[in-house]
C-alpha cells in the first residue's frame, strides 16, 4: 500500500509539474530499456499546442511533435543496435532528461503467482541468497515492477512501484519476479544484450481478466461477465456505492449460515466465549500446511492477548499481513475492520475505548473462496502495537507480537456459502481488469515478445482453456499492432502423485497450453512436469523454469538453430497389432532420466478403460502395449497433475504430456464464467 501512496504522490507532482516540463509516463524513466532496432514510439504530456522535441543521445537527431489540445504528445524513435548507456532529452522549453539508458530486449512478464514468485519474499526460490547476490553482476538487465490493481476501464496510467525501472541488484531483484529474471538473465548471457523486463503478474488469476473488453466480447461464455464490468459506474463515489451495496447483500446472506453467528451477532467473537474445545495452530500458516488443503470456506481462529497497562485505553494498530481471501476481524466481539480481497495487507485500527489492560480477544473469521486460504504472511507482519502518527505516517512505539498459537474452527464449506460476488472492489478476478490496469498501459511500448506463467486457477476449465488462451494472446498482439514472440510456461506437476491412469483436469489445461504454443503462429512452450513439488504449487527450482522458457527465444526468437529448446513432443502414432508406437518431434537420444524402466504411459481400448502400459526406446519412438489390451486404440503420457514420468532426450528435457485419443475430458462442456 506504501507503495501506491508514493505512486500517487508522484503522479500528483508530475501533473502539478506539467506546466513546467514535459511530463512521462513511469515506464520511461532513468535506467530504462529500450527494445533495439526498431521505431520504439515514446509519449506524453505537455502544456496544450506547446512543441516538444525528443532527442537521444545514440544518434543526437532530433524528433519534433506537437502537443494535441489535451496535452497528449506522442512521437517514435529509431533505435540503434544494443548497447549504452545513452541519454533521452524531451523538451518542451525545459527539458526533462532520462540517464543510463540502455538499448536492448524488453520482454513482458506476466501470469499468475507462479510468475509474480520472488526470488526473496514469499517465495524464495533456490539457493536465495546466492541468487540476490549473484544479481550484482548484472547492471544491465533492468526490472519494471508493475504494482497491482484493478480497474474496470481500460487505462492509460502507468502504476510502477519505485518511481520507475531499477538496474538489477540484489536489492532490486529480491522481491521481482524470479522465472521473469531467470529468462532475462539466461537472455542477457548468451545473447550478451542489456535486458529490460516488465513483471505484470498476479497470483491467484485466472486468465480472463488479462483479457480485453473487445476479445472476450466475442466469446459466449464470457462476454455477459464482461459487460458487467464494462457497467460497473467509473465516478469513484458510485462505485463505492454500488459495491457496498453489493458485498453489504452477500455479507447478509453469508454470515446467517455459519453457526459462529447469531441474529446477526458474532457469538464466536465475543471475549467470553468458550473455545476450548478448537483445535490450535501456530500462526502464520496456509491451510495447506494445517492438512486442509482441499477445503475452501470458512474458519474461524481466535487469539487472547494479555495487554500490559501502558497499552491500555489507546488506539493500537492491528495488523495481520495478507489473508486468503477474506477477513471479518473483531477485538473483544467488536469487528474493527474487514477486506473482502486476498494479498492485501490488513491494518486496522483497534479503537482505545476496547483495549483493557490484561486479557483481551481478537477473533478473525477467513473465508476463501478457491486454493490456499489462511493468515499467511511473515511472522513480522503479525502484530497489535501502540504508536503515534509522525509525518502522516504510523510510527510504532510498542508492538505484541501475534505469531503464536492460535485456536481454529472450521465451520461452513463454500459450496453451503452463497456465491462470492465477482464484482468487489479491488477483486483481481473479473473479466477485463488486470488488462485494464496492468496490461493497457503500456500498449504501444516496444517490447521484444512477452512471456506467460498462468493456468492453475482456470484448472476445472481445460476445454474452454483452449479457446481464452489464444484469444488472449492474439488480443494482446492486436493491440500492440504486431505478432510479437508469446512463449508459455506449461503448468508443472503438483499434489499427490498419480497411482491410477485415467483422466485430470490439470492435463486437460497443460493439453491446451500445448496446442496453444503449436498452432498460434509465433508461440512456443516450455514444458515443466519433471520440476513441480507435490506439497508446493509454487516450485522452488525457478531457475530451471526461466532456463526452459529462455531456450524457447534462444532458438525461436533470436535464431540459434542448432539450440534444442524442447523435449520430445508427440507428432503421431501407429498401431501395430498389439501394441502401439509414438512418433516424437525433439527426440534425439531417448533415454529415462532416471536410467531405468520408462514410466508415464496408458494405454486404452475401445472400452476406454486404462491400463498402465509396459514401453520401450526404439530409436526416435516408443512402443507401448499391455497384456491386458489386446486391441490397443490410444495412449496417454504424463496425464495427471503429478505423474511419475521420466521419458527426456538427449538434451535432457522432459517430454510433453499427450494423449492420442480426442475423448471427452473431465472439463468437456464446462462453460462457465467467472
Amino acid at each position: 500500500m506504501h507503495r501506491r501512496l508514493l505512486l500517487f504522490a508522484l503522479s500528483m507532482a508530475g501533473m502539478l509539474s506539467a506546466h513546467a516540463r514535459p511530463v512521462l509516463p513511469l515506464l520511461f524513466s532513468d535506467n530504462m530499456v529500450i527494445q533495439q532496432q526498431t521505431n520504439a514510439p515514446i509519449w506524453g504530456q505537455a502544456k496544450p499546442g506547446r512543441k516538444v522535441t525528443v532527442t537521444a543521445s545514440w544518434d543526437g537527431k532530433t524528433i519534433k511533435t506537437t502537443a494535441d489540445a489535451q496535452g497528449n504528445w506522442r512521437t517514435a524513435l529509431q533505435t540503434p543496435a544494443a548497447g549504452g548507456p545513452y541519454t533521452i532529452t524531451v523538451s518542451d522549453g525545459q527539458k526533462l532528461t532520462l540517464q543510463n539508458v540502455m538499448v536492448g530486449e524488453v520482454w513482458l512478464c506476466s501470469g499468475q503467482s507462479n510468475m509474480e514468485m520472488p526470488i526473496d519474499g514469499w517465495g524464495r526460490v533456490l539457493n536465495y541468497e546466492q541468487e540476490k547476490e549473484e544479481a550484482n553482476q548484472y547492471p544491465d538487465i533492468r526490472l519494471l515492477q508493475v504494482v497491482q490493481h484493478v480497474a474496470t476501464q481500460p487505462s492509460r496510467e502507468v502504476v510502477v512501484a519505485d518511481g520507475g525501472w531499477l538496474v538489477c541488484s540484489a536489492h532490486s531483484v529480491k522481491e521481482f519476479s524470479a522465472a521473469g529474471y531467470f529468462f532475462g538473465r539466461d537472455i542477457h548471457k548468451y545473447r550478451n544484450v542489456p535486458v529490460g523486463l516488465i513483471n505484470a503478474s498476479w497470483g491467484g488469476t485466472f486468465i480472463e481478466p488479462w483479457t480485453s473488453y473487445e476479445a472476450l466480447s466475442t466469446h459466449p461464455d464470457i462476454r455477459e461477465a464482461a459487460a458487467a464490468v464494462r457497467a460497473i459506474p467509473t465516478d469513484a463515489a458510485a462505485q463505492a456505492r454500488f459495491y457496498d451495496e453489493t458485498m453489504g447483500h452477500w455479507q447478509q446472506q453469508e454470515t446467517t449460515l455459519d453457526p459462529g453467528y447469531k441474529d446477526g451477532r458474532a457469538l464466536w467473537a465475543a471475549p467470553d466465549y468458550d473455545d476450548s474445545s478448537w483445535s490450535t495452530v501456530s500462526v502464520p500458516k496456509e491451510w495447506t500446511d494445517m492438512g486442509l488443503s482441499g477445503f475452501d470456506g470458512a474458519i474461524w481462529y481466535r487469539l487472547a492477548i494479555d495487554v500490559p497497562a501502558d497499552m491500555a485505553g489507546k488506539d493500537l494498530l492491528l495488523s495481520l499481513g495478507q489473508v486468503d481471501d477474506i477477513d471479518y476481524t473483531y477485538f473483544n466481539g467488536e469487528q474493527v475492520g474487514r477486506t473482502f480481497e486476498f494479498g492485501q495487507q490488513r491494518r486496522y485500527t483497534v479503537p482505545a475505548r476496547l483495549v483493557k489492560r490484561g486479557r483481551n480477544v481478537l477473533a478473525v473469521r477467513v473465508v476463501d473462496n478457491i486454493g490456499g486460504g489462511g493468515i499467511y504472511s511473515d511472522a513480522s507482519k503479525l502484530f497489535l502495537a501502540s504508536y503515534k502518527k509522525k509525518g502522516g505516517k504510523e510510527q510504532v512505539l510498542k508492538s505484541l507480537s501475534l505469531a503464536t498459537e492460535w485456536r481454529y474452527k472450521q465451520t461452513i464449506d463454500i459450496h453451503k456459502l452463497p456465491p462470492i460476488p465477482s464484482l468487489r472492489p479491488n477483486q483481481p478476478n473479473q473479466a477485463t481488469v488486470l488488462y485494464n490496469a496492468m496490461i493497457n498501459p503500456f500498449v504501444g511500448f516496444a517490447i521484444r515478445g512477452a512471456i506467460w506463467y498462468q493456468g492453475c486457477n482456470n484448472e476445472h476449465k481445460g476445454y474452454q482453456y483452449r479457446e481464452l488462451l489464444p484469444l488472449m494472446i492474439r488480443d494482446w498482439r492486436a493491440k500492440w499492432g504486431y505478432d510479437f514472440p508469446f512463449y508459455i510456461a506449461q503448468l508443472a506437476n503438483n499434489r499427490a502423485q498419480q497411482t491410477t491412469p485415467g483422466d485430470d483436469e490439470w492435463a486437460e489445461v497443460r493439453e491446451a497450453q500445448a496446442m496453444a504454443a503449436q498452432r498460434v503462429e509465433n508461440a512456443g512452450m516450455a514444458c515443466l512436469i519433471d520440476i513441480g513439488d507435490a506439497n508446493d504449487i509454487h516450485p522452488k527450482n525457478k531457475q530451471e523454469a526461466g532456463h526452459r522458457l529462455a531456450l524457447v527465444a534462444r532458438a525461436k526468437t533470436y535464431g540459434e538453430t542448432q539450440l534444442e529448446y524442447a523435449g520430445p513432443t508427440y507428432s503421431g502414432y501407429r498401431i501395430e497389432g498389439q501394441q502401439i508406437r509414438i512418433f516424437f518431434d525433439h527426440a534425439r537420444g531417448l533415454r529415462p532420466a532416471d536410467d531405468t524402466v520408462v514410466k508415464g504411459f496408458s494405454i486404452a481400448g475401445s472400452d476406454h478403460k486404462w491400463h498402465w502400459a509396459d514401453a520401450h526406446i526404439d530409436g526416435e519412438t516408443v512402443v507401448v502395449s499391455c497384456p491386458d489390451v489386446r486391441y490397443p486404440v490410444a495412449v496417454r503420457y504424463a496425464w495427471h497433475i503429478n505423474p511419475v514420468c521420466n521419458l527426456q532426450n538427449a538434451a535432457g528435457l522432459p517430454a510433453v504430456p499427450f494423449r492420442t485419443d480426442d475423448w471427452p475430458g473431465i472439463s468437456f462442456g464446462n462453460h462457465q464464467a467467472l
